[in-house]
């Protein structure tokens, strides 16, 4: 449990809302925001200073339903604008190579790097409405880069530098880019790991391409052009103004089978990014925030927005964050707050890499991605002097969270305090009634959530088949299996498609994997249910990586995790099969792939 002290809860931003609204508690302001929207939104664009070219109409058009809303109608802007509204002298980024000094650009220094993208992509014949791809890791030059094609009008498609060349082809091909940015090579401990040469590979998209060093290491191919080629001097540009519905950045969802969804986000969406760490990532101008990320995934674009238009800085590790330069890293760097994936902490925790850093300018961690272990962000609040931890659940199509925390309210960890500001939600069970533990369904509408997609039915995809919701309302699908708890408290329990069903008892994977990942010797697992030949109920198979060298003998392991699940569970959950993985696979948002596990223990 942490509580915020009195001077916590008087600086923080939504206290300083609930105020001007004369409210007596944040959960009225969280009553006003959802009872309210257009007056929420409204009061929210003034507060973190979103630039309208064009003032709009209106903050709200919901003629067309609560499904099929329009935000800002009438309006003329270009979100870019708003990330540069900050003292030119403060700092924009901070960033560092493996065991490298920190170094500083300035807001001046991203902006002029951004103009200078922007220019040259004009002088290359690109338009607005154009898409421009980007496969890039996370560093200075790609968040220049992804915000010049912004400004310019045109739209990032976003290609996480994990994939392969057929993944990235198959984005290439849905975006429609006409460009692509990408890197020779990704530094990782000492190594360099081809980027260009998938690039090359996916097709014949042209292709600018950065050095990671001092000089490119690669040999271009015609058409494509090397980065000091492409660039032009003139660093001023005037930003095109754009409907506040053209799309900003083409992201797509995570999947295994079939194209992934391409999700679009409109000059609006990042609103929501922004408003979120405003809010309950409490970000205050001069604050420092670090995300191991990339812009494949949406929280590259989010750290972005909810940095810059905040008036703060990010901090970017050119290498991987498991080893103890990284935290060095974000000691020397004063990050003062810390985005994390829960496995990245198990990570930490197994090694106690991060133990011993001093971290006092840290003021709060957020985690999302998966499933948080209580004892993890436990661990995770003590590396930084006992600091909370909010927890942030959402995804690509809501721009941002719907489930998350405050910090003006007490925390436990691995749990949820609220939802968000300006989202409301209501947790049905089976048969469509409001239940304590089921699916959780948004109530629309809200900024940042998805109005469209470009390669799938999007009312077919979130509306269709939804149940209804309280007093008739419209209800949007997103898949997230939630608890509430006592007290206003929140649980995950995994997606809804993860559920399990063992022996006519619906259990989820989330709740497996609590229960196993405790037996020592254990790093993560994953919890799966395959059909036995010939139907009838799911069999538990547990795919297990160990965090000891050599690992446990896996009898006895499967007997201990055996006896977790009948102490802390059900005796009649019985393991199936035990399953050793170096590492359990992933996507690059960094979600287990259940559906290979899946496969793979059918064909066991």
């Amino acid at each position: 449990m942490w509580s915020p002290t009195s001077e916590i809860i008087a600086q923080a931003n939504v206290t300083v809302l609930q105020t001007q609204r004369g409210l007596d508690s944040y959960d009225a302001l969280h009553a006003w925001s959802v009872g309210n929207r257009a007056a929420f939104w409204q009061r929210t664009i003034e507060r973190i200073g979103i630039v309208l070219r064009k003032p709009c109409r209106e903050i709200l058009d919901d003629s067309g339903g609560p499904a099929h809303p329009r935000w800002l109608p009438g309006a003329r802007l270009n979100i870019a604008e708003s990330c540069f509204l900050g003292d030119p002298n403060s700092t924009a980024i901070l960033y560092a190579t493996a065991n490298g000094p920190v170094q500083r650009w300035s807001l001046r220094d991203l902006e002029s790097l951004t103009n200078r993208v922007a220019n040259a992509l004009v002088a290359r014949g690109l338009t607005p409405g154009d898409a421009i791809a980007v496969d890039l890791p996370m560093t200075a030059e790609s968040v220049a880069i992804y915000l010049g094609i912004i400004k310019m009008g045109a739209a990032a498609v976003s290609i996480a530098e994990s994939f392969a060349a057929p993944e990235i082809a198959t984005r290439l091909r849905i975006g429609q880019a006409k460009l692509v940015f990408t890197q020779d090579h990704i530094p990782r401990r000492g190594r360099g790991l081809p980027l260009y040469e998938k690039v090359r590979n996916a097709g014949a998209t042209p292709a600018v391409v950065l050095p990671a060093g001092d000089a490119l290491e690669a040999e271009v191919r015609a058409g494509d052009l090397a980065w000091d080629a492409f660039l032009v001097d003139d660093d001023r540009f005037d930003a095109v103004a754009c409907d506040p519905d053209d799309p900003v950045n083409i992201l797509f969802s995570s999947g295994t089978t079939g194209d992934p969804k391409a999700i679009p986000w409109t000059h609006t969406t990042p609103i929501k990014s922004a408003a979120d760490g405003h809010y309950h990532q409490d970000v205050h101008p001069g604050d420092v925030l670090a995300w191991p990320t990339s812009l494949g995934w949406m929280m590259g674009p989010w750290l972005i927005f909810a940095s810059l238009v905040n008036r703060a800085g990010m901090a970017l590790y050119y290498d991987i964050p498991t080893q103890r330069d990284f935290g060095e890293f974000i000691r020397d760097a004063g990050v003062t707050m810390l985005g994390v994936v829960p496995s990245l902490v198990k990570s930490w925790r197994s090694t106690g890499c991060m133990e011993g850093l001093d971290w006092s300018r840290i003021k709060l961690f957020s985690s999302t991605g998966e499933c948080s272990n209580p004892d993890d962000m436990q661990y995770l609040m003590d590396l930084a002097g006992h600091r909370p931890v909010i927890e942030y659940l959402g995804g690509t199509e809501i721009g941002g969270g719907h489930l998350t925390g405050i910090i003006v309210k007490p925390a436990q960890p691995a749990t949820f305090n609220t939802l968000a500001l300006g989202i409301d939600a209501v947790i049905l069970d089976p048969e469509g009634q409001p239940a304590d533990q089921g699916e959780l369904f948004l109530l629309p509408p809200s900024i940042g959530l998805s109005t469209r997609l470009l390669n799938r039915d999007h009312d077919q995809v979130y509306y269709q088949a939804a149940p209804t919701g309280p007093d008739g309302s419209v209800v949007r699908r997103h898949g997230d299996r939630i608890e509430r708890l006592p007290g206003g408290y929140y649980r995950a329990h995994g997606r809804v498609d993860d559920t399990m069903n063992l022996g006519g008892i619906k259990v989820s994977s989330a709740e497996v994997e609590r229960a196993v990942n405790a037996v020592p010797g254990v790093r993560e697992t994953a919890a799966v249910a395959v059909p036995p030949p010939g139907g009838g109920p799911g069999r538990l198979v547990i795919f297990a990586v160990s965090d000891i060298d050599p690992p446990p003998d896996p009898g006895v392991l499967r007997e201990e995790m055996q006896r977790r699940i009948r102490d802390e569970l059900n005796p009649l959950f019985k393991i199936h099969r035990l399953a050793m993985m170096d590492a359990l696979p992933r996507t690059a948002s960094n979600k287990v792939m259940r559906r290979l596990l899946r496969a793979e223990g059918e064909e066991s």
